[in-house]
């Protein structure tokens, strides 16, 4: 746990016109494909950063499916996010395994240290809190991720460590 943590680039160069037109765009060459809409709204989110109402609007009209369609994929899969999400998305497994050995600790610690609830970001942007039902790290338990970095064996006394890893 000692290297920094990666980040995504927003960078912010690109309009929010040109990020529309691009999610168009990717959404007019999958449409008619069968099955499709997963991979349409990972292109999508890795664009614009998450998934407002507009840009599911945007890809229904243009794979030309119901927008319940493409809402209900986006609120049922936890990949996906409606709402803008922090720099570092912090992830906390509760699965059984994680859940036993203190997971739950973990997210009120996290809750509690970072001042924002579950499915919260900070107001500065920098952290989300997020829990997963199982991220298949069972022998790690607790496991934690922080964006696609998975930590093991975390207890509340690591958690400033991990903090300190992503400023």
């Amino acid at each position: 746990m000692e290297t920094k943590l990666e980040h995504r680039c927003e960078c912010g160069e690109e309009t929010e016109e040109e990020k529309l037109a691009r999610i168009a765009q990717i959404a007019e060459d999958f449409k008619g494909q069968e099955g499709s809409l997963i991979q349409v709204l990972h292109l999508a989110q890795a664009i614009y950063g998450y998934l407002p109402l507009h840009v599911q609007q945007l890809i229904a009209e243009r794979l030309e499916i119901p927008l319940s369609e493409v809402y209900g994929v986006t609120t049922f899969y936890s990949f996906f996010s409606t709402k803008p999400r922090g720099e570092y998305t912090i992830r906390v497994c509760l699965g059984t395994a994680c859940y036993v050995r203190g997971g739950a600790e973990i997210v009120k610690k996290l809750s509690q240290q970072l001042g924002i609830e579950v499915g919260g970001t900070t107001p500065d942007r920098k952290f989300s809190l997020e829990v997963m039902r199982c991220i298949g790290a069972c022998g790690l338990a607790p496991a934690v991720m922080v964006n696609d970095t998975v930590m093991r064996q975390v207890n509340p006394d690591k958690l400033n460590r991990i903090m300190e890893m992503c400023s």
